[in-house]
């Protein structure tokens, strides 16, 4: 595999420093200090920003900065602001114990980062590397404003194993399908090892002021709904490097089967948020699971798999990093066409857990309880929503967006139309899966559905994937009166499929015969859009959907940052 100047795709970092924001004439020769700019990298160990500022052997000061402004439609969520808490809170006490401090500035960072560095006498500003756009233009100006000062903003990669603007088909061109993309990466060999964090940070005397984390309201508090999330994650470095021991030791072996089961614990990493917030590189994530196969066949096969969900990972940055549009817009402009249906009580029933599936449902409740949720209901979710309610993908993103502790741009916005059949390698927009066929499958013995679904408990298994089917003398037996105890299905599966597609053929276009002989081999059974002799699309626990949120203030939507729950009472989170 050759690069676009005749080398290999580079994965390693040597020279990391990146000034793909702009640099100024430089003034670092006669600086005082290094400013070190969090985003999201809340880790000490393998960052390069870290060590390129700490190479400087200047005193470091350490900033993070929430600009909500800047971000806009894509502030962190409810979910999101409740882990950025937690996160923040776990770097300053790391920080602390190496005798530095984190300084926390809230507001705009084109004016916040400039005048820190000029305050503490700061020639460079070290960052991570962004690949959503709205950092990306902040970067610019923030370069821009430090220029005229001659200061220079230094971007490092730390978010992906590959150097994404170094990765080129052997055409020349950028690639628009995963599996290529993949096979470059691996023929780049094994990403650098990890950095351990520098043994001592330098920092000025006197601090600069910072903002208390506390007074930032990121945690909610009337009511407090993140009860479930306290109980599920550890934000934080010390959090992400027990739970990817935990994977390690008692769950590679066997995860290419155990991710695709909803029921199963710890059947899938749930890194997904450490990775997000940067808690943890992908290179740790990469060489900590690679270094544990030892002889075990079982273990390098999962290995195997799991690796495909990182550069999963990798290739949603890639493709968000050259198509900036992605988050907003349909890849394919059919479906800019597409005869979306507007339905706000079906919206709010699937948002609710209250679609009378019991497989949709069970992973919408443990979505919200515990601001997760597992990689194969995301998809089977996901679909429903698209295909059976013909909803827009948006209104599940901005749902996603804002109750996902793991919500990340590139990767559900990617995943989300790929879901929807609309965007780059996406399975095909008539691939509807069919729930209770995924439900059967994955979740044989309804452990996944007993658990989130409780009032379906007592049914037995024959009947708990599809109720409707039961007869009136097991529902009664299992306690169960269809309509009250558990809602009827909003709609008929087949009814509902036939919807979608009749919607599809009206865009398809020239491909529409093609698509009329493949219906039927691809929708009845539910099984052609799991992808699992790839990776199943996911990027492991990543999340399934999120992506463009036209209009988020006109939503009908209830919205944790909203102050809103699936019974429209809970409070705000960082409002």
């Amino acid at each position: 595999m050759t690069g676009h100047d005749g080398k290999r795709p580079a994965r390693r970092g040597r020279a990391e420093a990146k000034n793909d924001a702009g640099s100024g004439s430089g003034s670092a020769n006669s600086s005082r200090a290094t400013l070190l700019w969090f985003r999201q990298d809340l880790r000490l160990e393998d960052n390069r920003a870290l060590h390129a500022a700490a190479d400087t052997s200047l005193p470091v000061v350490f900033l993070f900065v929430l600009d909500d402004g800047a971000a806009g439609d894509w502030k962190a969520g409810g979910a999101g602001r409740w882990w950025l808490h937690g996160s923040l809170s776990s770097l300053a006490a790391s920080l602390e114990a190496r005798g530095a401090r984190l300084i926390l500035r809230r507001g705009d960072a084109t004016a916040i980062v400039p005048a820190l560095a000029a305050e503490i006498g700061a020639g460079e500003v070290h960052c991570g590397l962004p690949h959503e756009p709205w950092m990306r233009k902040l970067d610019e100006q923030v370069a821009a404003a430090l220029e005229k000062a001659g200061r220079r903003l230094v971007a490092h990669r730390v978010a992906t194993t590959m150097d994404l603007d170094a990765v080129w088909s052997k055409s020349g061109t950028r690639f628009g399908v995963y599996s290529p993309f993949a096979r470059a990466c691996r023929a780049a060999g094994a990403p650098d090892a990890p950095l351990s964090p520098p043994r001592t940070l330098a920092c000025p005397g006197p601090q600069p002021s910072s903002d208390a984390l506390d007074n930032w309201n990121l945690l909610p508090t009337r009511p407090d709904w993140a009860g479930g999330l306290r109980n599920s994650w550890q934000p934080g470095e010390a959090g992400a490097q027990a739970r990817l021991k935990r994977f390690l030791d008692g769950h590679l072996d066997g995860y290419g089967a155990s991710r695709d089961a909803p029921g199963e614990a710890d059947g899938t990493s749930m890194l997904s948020p450490h990775l997000h917030w940067g808690e943890l590189s992908p290179n740790q994530v990469w060489h900590a699971a690679h270094d544990s196969i030892g002889g075990s066949a079982g273990r390098r096969a999962g290995f195997e798999t799991f690796e495909s969900e990182l550069l999963w990972h990798d290739f949603s940055a890639y493709v968000l990093r050259h198509n900036p549009a992605l988050p907003d817009r349909p890849v394919r402009g059919a479906f800019e066409r597409m005869e979306w249906r507007r339905d706000p009580a079906a919206l709010q029933a699937w948002q609710q857990g209250r679609t009378g599936v019991p497989i949709v449902d069970a992973g919408m409740r443990q979505l919200w309880r515990i601001g997760w949720m597992q990689n194969r209901a995301r998809m089977i979710t996901a679909s429903f929503l698209v295909k059976h309610l013909l909803l827009p993908w948006q209104e599940g993103e901005r749902w996603f967006w804002d109750t996902l502790v793991d919500a990340d741009l590139a990767t559900n916005s990617v995943s989300w139309q790929w879901i929807a059949g609309s965007g780059i390698d996406s399975q095909p927009f008539f691939r509807v899966f069919n729930p209770v066929t995924q439900s059967r499958r994955y979740d044989r013995n309804g452990t996944y559905i007993r658990r989130w679904v409780p009032e379906l408990r007592e049914l037995p298994d024959r009947w708990l994937h599809a109720p409707w089917e039961a007869p009136e003398g097991v529902l009664t037996e299992a306690g169960i009166t269809l309509g009250q105890d558990y809602p009827r299905p909003l709609v008929d599966l087949s009814e509902g499929r036939n919807r979608a597609l009749a919607a599809f053929r009206r865009i398809a276009g020239p491909d529409k015969r093609t698509t009329e002989n493949r219906e039927q081999a691809d929708t009845d059974t539910g099984t052609g859009a799991a992808r699992s002799g790839k990776t199943g699309r996911r990027a492991d626990d990543a999340p399934a959907a999120a992506t463009g949120r036209p209009g988020r203030g006109k939503a009908a939507s209830p919205s944790r940052s909203k102050g809103s729950s699936p019974s429209g009472r809970r409070a705000a989170a960082g409002s």
